[in-house]
Parts: structure tokens; C-alpha cells; sequence
């Protein structure tokens, strides 16, 4: 099949291609810097931004699935995710787009924020409150699309290696314990679900 990964520089992103291309999957990946990705007959390498609807256009326009894993290191006020998703929405439109689309935004987003531990509350409160509150906002413009979307939230994310032994947890309760995750677990569970997607209009929290 033929995944189209957004974000596809670094992170998440990154491994999500490694891993496609190992299960002998097509991948076209979509960053602003694409230097980090080998060479290899399966990729179709795509220097441009999530948020141009003619790069974005260019990128998923034949993909059976896509994947959305961008991320930022700019912890002050942003409307990156907001913007990527008000772009992928008008893309989704004017292509008329029924493949699945797998969104990756964090535990925190959303009502998962009233789940948090004291420490994750504190932490996003501290340092990555505003991320979390233009995540928020990505997550309820997707919601009231036409796309067939996916919301993806992992605990915090570490350079672990990919084990497959990670929790998906599609339901809050209360109690629930959501911690660290390998951004590798993460790619190997967005490979899994867009090769056979059983969580559409779900929001899924993953954590090791």
C-alpha cells in the first residue's frame, strides 16, 4: 500500500517510514527537511510544508492511508497544528479523500487532559501549554471534518527502541495511567492500524 507520512523528517515521523519501508510498503513522506531519509526505490521524498495545500495535495493525494506525526520544538504560542489541520481538511475536500487519516496529537489534548497524572499536568502546564491547547483545537476541527479521521494520543515519548509491547487504550477512565511511549511503539501502532484500521473515530491513547 501507499502510506503517506506527514512530518516525515524526524520523531515519529522518522520511524513511521523505516518501519513502512521494512514492511515493503510504498511511503511518500512529506517535511521540511526530508536530508535525514535514506534513498530507497520505495520513497517518494517530498521537501515542503504540512501546511501549503499544494505540497500537502502533492504528498496524499494517492495514499491508501496517512499518517499526520508533526511535531515542534517551539514551546511559545502556536497555531502550527490548527493550521495543518484547516489545510488537510481543504485538501480532503477538493480531492474528495476516503482513505483513513491517522493524527497523532498527545495525552493532554483534548478531554484526555482531565485524565492526567499530577506530574504529566504539571509538566504540560509548565512547558508545553500552548502545543497543547492549538493541539486541542487541531483535534475538534478534524472531529467536524468530512475526513475519515484517527486521533492519536501517546503518553510521553522516548527514544526507545520498538518492542510491540505497548498498551492502546481507547477509552478514559478514571484512574487510567498514561506514561512514556517509544516513538518507535508509536510508529509500529500507526503502521499496524493503517494497514488495518479498527479505531476510526476513535481518540486512542497509547503508553508502554
Amino acid at each position: 500500500m501507499n502510506i503517506a507520512i506527514i512530518g516525515a523528517g524526524a520523531g515519529i515521523g522518522f520511524e513511521s517510514v523505516m518501519q513502512a519501508l521494512k514492511k515493503g510498503h510504498t511511503v511518500t513522506a512529506l517535511s521540511t527537511n526530508t536530508d535525514q531519509l535514506p534513498d530507497h526505490p520505495q520513497l517518494i521524498k517530498i521537501n515542503g510544508n504540512a501546511t501549503s495545500v499544494i505540497d500537502l495535495k502533492k504528498a496524499i493525494k494517492c495514499s491508501d492511508a496517512v499518517l499526520i506525526t508533526v511535531g515542534t520544538k517551539n514551546k511559545k504560542a502556536t497555531t502550527l497544528f490548527s493550521d495543518i489541520a484547516n489545510t488537510l481538511i481543504k485538501v480532503g475536500n477538493e480531492l474528495n479523500f476516503s482513505s483513513p487519516v491517522l493524527i497523532i496529537t498527545g495525552f493532554g489534548a483534548g478531554e484526555s487532559k482531565g485524565y492526567l497524572s499530577f506530574f504529566m499536568r504539571t509538566v504540560i502546564s509548565l512547558f508545553l501549554k500552548e502545543q497543547y491547547v492549538n493541539k486541542t483545537v487541531m483535534e475538534e476541527l478534524i472531529t467536524k471534518s468530512n475526513l475519515k479521521w484517527e486521533i492519536i494520543r501517546p503518553g510521553m515519548l522516548t527514544e526507545g527502541e520498538q518492542t510491540s509491547f505497548y498498551k492502546v487504550l481507547p477509552d478514559h477512565k478514571k484512574g487510567m495511567k498514561v506514561g512514556k511511549i517509544s516513538r518507535a511503539n508509536v510508529a509500529h501502532f500507526l503502521i499496524t492500524e493503517a494497514e488495518n484500521p479498527k479505531m476510526l473515530y476513535q481518540y486512542v491513547a497509547l503508553t508502554n
